[in-house]
Formats: C-alpha cells, structure tokens, sequence
C-alpha cells in the first residue's frame, strides 16, 4: 500500500504578492505512523487540506496504489484541527450518522458503533449526549468517527491541541493500535507525540521538506551539536539570548542547560546524545 505526493505546490496572493505554501512537496507513505512537524506556517495544513480535498493544489499529482486519485478519498479517514460536533447527538448516533455519511452499511450498525467507541475507550459513553463530554472525550470521538468505515489512511490535524499529558498520553496509545495495516498522517508541533509513536519524521518549513527519516536518523544527523552546561542562574538569560537553547533544568542556584550548536559552544561544555526536541531547535529554532 502506497501514497504517493509528487510535485504538490501550492500559492496564494499575500498583498501584491504571491507566496508559495506548498512547492514541490514530493513524499512517498506506506503503512505505519508519519509525523509532520514543523512551526506554524510549515505547511502542515495546507498539505493536509490537498491530501483530502478540502482545497485544490496548482500543480502535482496525488495517487493511492492503483493511481487513481478519485478512488483514494474514499479509503480515507479524516479529523481535523478543532473538531466540533452536534451536542445533542449521543456518542453511538453520532457514529451512526458518519456512518450514513460515509454510505457504511455494516450487517449490525449499533454493535458497530458500539465496536468502533470502544476502540477509543468510549462505549461505556455510548448513550451520553456530546455536549457532556470533556476535551479528551471529544478527542476520542473524534478519533472514532474517522476510523469508520475501516479507512486505509488516516490524517489527525494537531490532535491533542487543549489535552492533559493524561489525555495525551492515552491518544497516542490509541494511534500505536491502530497503525499497523494504516498509512497515518499526524500533523503536530507537540514534538512528543511525534517522538512516541511516528515511525518516519517529516520535518517541514515554508511549504518544504526539510529533513525525513526515522528519529534516529535525523538525532544521527546532528549527533556532535548537542551539548550540556553549567551555568549560574545569573548567567541563564545571557546563554539564552546568544545561544539555541532547548532545555534548562534548575539545581539550586545552578543550571545545566541544553545547547544547540554547529561550534564547540564554550569551555565545560560536554556533547551529549540528541532528542527529536534539539532536532526541531537546530532546524527551526524556537517553534
């Protein structure tokens, strides 16, 4: 199974101008978790509006292993950044609408329903009223209308944007169970997410690819410009203001902090192994 983006761009007038949000954006996805990560303004959701033909591209071709552009949107399963639902519905007539929007006709439509909440932790809720439900039911039940319908593709737009790291954590879970036949699509700037469950990385910036690979690739990559020093708290805002800096933990009066360096950064200062988060500060600085 295969999803093929060749040549996507896309531009739009600025002013007097015209500005490129996708060019040439060229990525081949099979099955497994892809994260898109990038600052606001990447791309991200410009790219995610093409794939599922919320918005028309200006050039470039979008196939789905048989090449048939048509007949990929109806393997696809979508939730979008900051999904909003009809609050008198319940959970499972919810899923039940979707399904009559998607022309699903399972043998049993409320033992799917049913099914379908309760592979997000939902179908103990079935029968309560949306309007009850807190962020991170919400977020579920989004997750449990895109799945309808067994779609080859999945796509989430910033998925955990307003949840608790319980909430977060408990998505996440739920994304891993369902990858293994899926192509999935993440598009975040919670650098966390990604790191936990995205097989490749595409990290994205003005409408381009910038880097993809595993996270150990792209942490290879910079593996000599990651470095940790002590520094007095007087000191902190200084090494701030000069250098790249993407953590800072406290001890006292003390602080080690994490530099993000193409040079030796100073005296004392000691190469350590890089994170996904120093990767994203090296080729973004602060997202």
């Amino acid at each position: 199974m295969e999803l093929k983006l060749e040549g996507i761009t896309k531009s739009y007038t600025k002013g007097k101008k015209r500005k490129n949000a996708l060019e040439d954006f060229t990525l081949t996805l099979t099955e497994g978790v892809y994260g898109l990560l990038g600052p606001n303004g990447a791309g991200k959701s410009t790219l995610i509006n093409i794939i599922t033909g919320i918005i028309g591209r200006d050039s470039g071709n979008i196939s789905f292993t048989d090449g048939n552009d048509n007949s990929f949107l109806s393997h696809l399963g979508f939730m979008p950044q900051g999904m909003d639902f009809y609050r008198n519905f319940t959970a499972k007539d919810y899923i039940k609408y979707i399904m009559a929007l998607k022309k699903y006709s399972p043998d049993n439509a409320d033992e799917y329903a049913l099914t379908t909440l309760g592979k997000v932790n939902l179908r103990a809720d079935a029968d309560k009223k949306i309007g009850a439900f807190s962020g991170g039911m919400k977020q579920r039940l989004g997750i449990a209308q895109a799945i309808v319908g067994e779609p080859k593709v999945l796509i989430f737009d910033e998925p955990t944007a307003g949840l608790d790291a319980k909430e977060r954590i408990r998505f996440r879970n739920v994304i891993s169970s369902l990858a293994a036949d899926k192509i999935v699509i993440l598009a975040t700037h919670i650098v966390t997410d990604i790191a936990y469950v995205a097989k490749t990385v595409v990290l994205m910036n003005d409408g381009r690819i910038i880097k993809t690979g595993t996270q150990e690739e792209l942490c290879s990559d910079i593996s000599d410009k990651v470095w940790e020093i002590t520094a007095q708290s007087d000191k902190v805002m200084d090494y701030m203001n000069r250098m790249r800096v993407s953590n800072a933990v406290s001890d006292g009066n003390k602080y080690t902090l994490r530099i993000v360096s193409d040079e030796y950064p100073e005296n004392g200062a000691v190469s350590v192994p890089p994170t996904l988060e120093d990767v994203c500060i090296y080729y973004f600085g602060d997202m």
